[in-house]
């Protein structure tokens, strides 16, 4: 049995691996009116941390799906306190909470349900009528400004194609299991067994993704879909934070030449790279997990030019 403090006890188990909780709400937003949350704008807000991959996955697709205008957003403070949750205040990057006047994210939890005990997560999509939660999963968030809020968005975007749905779910499975989470499997394990057992999967699984991408643009062809967002939050964060912080240092992204240049092709595409804030990445996971990083200096590096030409344009055949 470890002994070992774990960043989160409550989800850490006797053989020092690491099961991230469920979602506690996840009530739908609907656009045929079938649920309490119809489709309309200005009644949703959205609760955000720029550091979390998860959240970033649902600031994407707002963004490409052009709902800023529909769904508010606010961005809480990167340096989570872990006695009360994300923290709402005035800082670079992040505001104060305009919707409620909240000071931490627990208190819109404490609104649905006074006895959660669980962790306070991002991101929260927050109905501003019943001053409620809907959702606290970033998958189903996402699901939701895909195929319910279509009537509200002013870019014509699939991010789930109905040909590759069943594909882009088992797909996506892989990837949550073995890197999007993987990574945190890996990091946030106490024994060695543990973390070694994550780390070569998420390794597997970059290897894997590595060959698929010699000769298809994206994950699904020609153009990117929700799979490619939900690894491409990973892949950003990856040289930064996971491959130092969280010990998965077989390689680094910018060691796979198609990953690579896969990950500077997306960061390109227009909307992207103004959702990536590289100060609070790095300053949430090295400042807050002094468990890992007890003296809470946050490094310099590492220098990628996200900028430079990808060459993935030849590649436009679908899988």
């Amino acid at each position: 049995m470890s002994t070992v403090q774990a960043q989160f006890p409550d989800e850490q188990h006797d053989d020092g691996s690491f099961v991230r909780q469920q979602d506690a709400f996840r009530d739908w937003v609907r656009a045929d009116g079938s649920t309490p949350y119809p489709v309309v704008a200005g009644r949703y807000h959205l609760y955000v941390s720029l550091a979390c991959p998860w959240a970033h996955r649902t600031i994407i697709v707002r963004e490409l799906l052009g709902l800023q205008s529909a769904v508010g957003m606010t961005v809480v403070n990167p340096i989570r306190d872990d006695e009360h949750g994300w923290e709402f205040g005035d800082g670079p990057g992040f505001s104060p909470d305009p919707i409620n006047g909240f000071r931490y994210l627990r208190e819109a939890y404490d609104a649905n349900d006074p006895h959660y005990r669980g962790r306070i997560t991002v991101p929260v999509l927050w109905n501003t009528q019943s001053e409620r939660i809907v959702s606290n999963s970033d998958d189903d968030i996402m699901r939701m400004f895909e195929t319910e809020f279509t009537a509200l968005s002013n870019r014509a975007r699939d991010l789930y194609p109905a040909p590759f749905r069943d594909e882009i779910e088992r797909l996506n499975e892989t990837i949550y299991a073995t890197v999007n989470d993987g990574v945190y499997r890996a990091g946030f394990a106490t024994s060695q067994a543990a973390y070694e057992r994550a780390a070569y999967r998420v390794f597997d699984t970059l290897d894997a993704l590595e060959a698929r991408l010699a000769d298809s643009r994206y994950l699904f062809g020609a153009l990117p879909v929700e799979t490619d967002w939900r690894l491409f939050v990973t892949l950003i964060r990856f040289d930064a934070v996971y491959f130092g912080h969280f010990k998965c240092n077989l390689r680094r992204i910018a060691d796979y030449p198609n990953l690579f240049g896969y990950l500077r092709d997306l960061y390109q595409i227009p909307g992207v790279a103004h959702t990536v804030n590289f100060d609070h990445i790095k300053r949430h996971y090295y400042y807050t997990h002094d468990d890992i990083n007890p003296t809470r200096i946050v490094p310099i590096g590492p220098l990628q030019d996200l900028g430079a030409p990808h060459g993935r344009e030849r590649l436009s055949r679908s899988v």
